[in-house]
C-alpha cells in the first residue's frame, strides 16, 4: 500500500470529486491507519482491526466516485458489490460469502501484474532466443555427423551455424526481421462443455472449471505471424511459463487479508422496512443482513487458492437511505460500522464547480469528443452558470439523482452538435447563456418534459 498522507490522500480526490469533504477525510484517515497497522509489532497488530465505514447520502452525490477513485490510489485489492444481489439468498441469489473470493481474484491480478514486471527482462531473453530458433533452426547434428567423413566437419557446421544466428540476433535487435514470417505453435485448450450452472455453485472451493480443462487435452494450432506478432505471443507464454502459481496464490491471499478493501453499495436496500411491504422480501433481507455479519466481524472462506481470513479487511458501505436508516440494521451489523459519515445533497454552486473544477470534467470530455470531428466547442461562464441552474432546478422539481443530471442536461444540450457534427460547417461553438436557454428552454417552462430526459 502506498505511503499517502490523509492529507494527500484528500488532495487527490479534490482533482475528481467536489465537496464531501467529511466522506474524504474518513476514507483518508482508514487509509493511513492501514498503513499505521502493518508498522505494528505481531502481537499488537493481532489486537486491533479495521474501523469499518458508512456512508450516508442521496445518489449521485459522490459516495461510489469516491470509493472508485480510491482504489485507483492505492496498489490493494479492491471490489466494489452491490448489496442487492444477495438480496434472495437461499431463493436464487449469490453467496454472500463470494465477495471474499472476487476480493482474492482481484489480490491474484495485482501479484500476476507485478510478478509479470519482475519477470519481463527474463521473458524477453527467452523470446529472443525462441525467434532466432524459428528464424534460423538449428541443423540435425547427429545426422549430419554420420555423413560426414572427417571429424572437423561437425565442428564447421556448428561454427557457420552459430555465426549466422549472430547475425540475425544483430539484424534482430536493430529491427530488420519484424515484418518477416514465422510459424509459431499456439496452445489451445479446448473448451469443455459447462455442466453445471453457477447458480448455487459460489460456495464450493474447488475449481471443477479447472479440473476439466486439465482434464482435457490441450491442442496445439500452428499459425503464421510476423516477428513483431509471434514476438507479443511468445512473451505471453514465456511470462506464463515463468510464474509460479502456488507462489502467486499465497501471496495474493495474503495481500487480500492485509489490505483488502470491499466497497458494498446500497446497504439500505437489504433494511428490513417497518412500514408495510411483503414479509417475505424482509425475512430475505434480513437473511442477507445474517450472513454479511460474519464477514464483516471476520471469518474464515474457502477459495480456490486456500482459506482466507477476513478479520482485518477493510469495509466500506454505503447507501442512500431515503425510506429506511440505518437504524433499522440489525444491532450486530451496525456494530461493524463504527464509522458514519453524512454525504451532503447537491446546490448549484456544486454544479457549476462539477462542471469546471475536475481534472476531467464533463465539460472537457465532450470538448475533446468533439474535437475529433474538428469541432471546437467553447463553455462561456454565463452558460456554464446556466447550466448548473438548470440542473439544480430539474433535480428539486423531478427526482433528485445528483450529478448525474447533468450527463443527461449535456446530452441533451449538444445532442444537435454531436448529430450534425461531422456536416457543420462552422466548427467553432460558443455555448453561453442564450445558448444554454435556447436549447434547454422546453425543459424549464414544462416540469413534466424533464421526467423524460431521464
Amino acid at each position: 500500500m502506498q505511503e499517502l498522507t490523509p492529507r494527500q490522500i484528500v488532495a487527490e480526490l479534490d482533482n475528481h470529486i467536489v465537496g464531501q469533504d467529511d466522506a474524504k477525510r474518513a476514507v483518508a484517515i482508514a487509509l493511513r491507519n492501514r498503513w499505521r497497522w502493518q508498522q505494528l509489532p505481531e502481537e499488537i497488530r493481532k489486537e486491533i482491526t479495521p474501523k469499518n465505514i458508512i456512508m450516508i447520502g442521496p445518489t449521485g452525490v459522490g459516495k461510489t466516485e469516491i470509493t472508485r477513485r480510491l482504489a485507483g490510489l492505492i496498489n490493494a485489492p479492491f471490489i466494489k458489490v452491490e448489496a442487492t444481489k444477495y438480496t434472495e439468498v437461499g431463493y436464487y441469489g449469490r453467496d454472500v460469502e463470494s465477495m471474499v473470493r472476487d476480493l482474492v481474484d482481484s489480490a491474484k491480478n495485482l501479484v500476476r501484474e507485478k510478478k509479470r514486471v519482475e519477470l519481463v527482462d527474463k521473458a524477453k531473453v527467452r523470446v529472443e532466443e525462441r525467434l532466432l530458433d524459428l528464424l534460423v533452426p538449428p541443423p540435425d547434428w547427429e545426422s549430419s555427423y554420420q555423413e560426414s567423413t572427417e571429424g572437423g566437419q561437425e565442428e564447421d557446421s556448428k561454427e557457420r551455424y552459430e555465426r549466422t544466428r549472430d547475425k540475425f540476433r544483430k539484424m534482430l535487435s536493430k529491427g530488420d526481421l519484424e515484418d518477416k514470417e514465422v510459424e509459431i505453435s499456439v496452445d489451445q485448450k479446448s473448451s469443455p462443455v459447462q455442466v453445471f450452472s453457477n447458480m448455487g455453485m459460489d460456495q464450493m472451493d474447488v475449481d471443477l472449471q479447472g479440473m476439466l480443462e486439465r482434464m482435457m487435452p490441450s491442442q496445439s494450432k500452428s499459425r503464421k505471424l510476423t516477428v513483431a506478432e509471434a514476438r507479443k505471443v511468445l512473451l505471453e507464454q514465456e511470462v506464463e511459463g515463468l510464474m509460479d502459481k502456488d507462489a502467486i496464490a499465497e501471496e495474493a491471499i495474503e495481500l487480500a487479508e492485509r489490505n483488502g478493501i470491499v466497497f458494498i453499495d446500497e446497504l439500505d436496500k437489504i433494511c428490513a422496512s417497518e412500514e408495510g411491504g411483503s414479509r417475505g422480501g424482509d425475512v430475505s433481507r434480513q437473511g442477507v443482513q445474517r450472513d454479511l455479519l460474519p464477514i464483516v466481524e471476520g471469518t474464515t472462506v474457502q477459495t480456490r487458492s486456500g482459506s482466507v481470513k477476513t478479520d482485518y479487511m477493510l469495509f466500506i458501505a454505503a447507501g442512500a437511505f431515503h425510506r429506511t436508516k440505518p437504524s433499522d440494521l440489525m444491532p450486530e451489523l451496525q456494530g461493524r460500522f463504527p464509522i458514519r459519515v453524512e454525504l451532503q445533497e447537491l446546490t448549484r454552486d456544486d454544479f457549476l464547480r462539477i462542471l469546471t473544477e475536475p481534472t476531467s470534467s464533463i465539460t472537457m470530455q465532450y470538448q475533446e469528443l468533439l474535437k475529433t470531428e474538428g469541432v471546437k466547442i467553447k463553455f462561456e461562464k454565463d452558460g456554464l452558470e446556466e447550466l448548473a441552474k438548470i440542473a439544480f432546478q430539474v433535480n428539486q422539481t423531478t427526482q433528485n439523482i445528483g450529478a448525474r443530471r447533468l450527463h443527461t442536461i449535456l446530452e441533451r444540450l449538444l445532442e444537435e452538435v454531436s448529430f450534425e457534427a461531422p456536416d457543420l460547417k462552422t466548427k467553432k461553438i460558443t455555448i453561453d447563456a442564450s445558448y444554454v436557454q435556447q436549447k434547454l428552454h422546453a425543459i424549464v417552462e414544462d416540469e413534466d418534459l424533464s421526467k423524460f430526459i431521464l
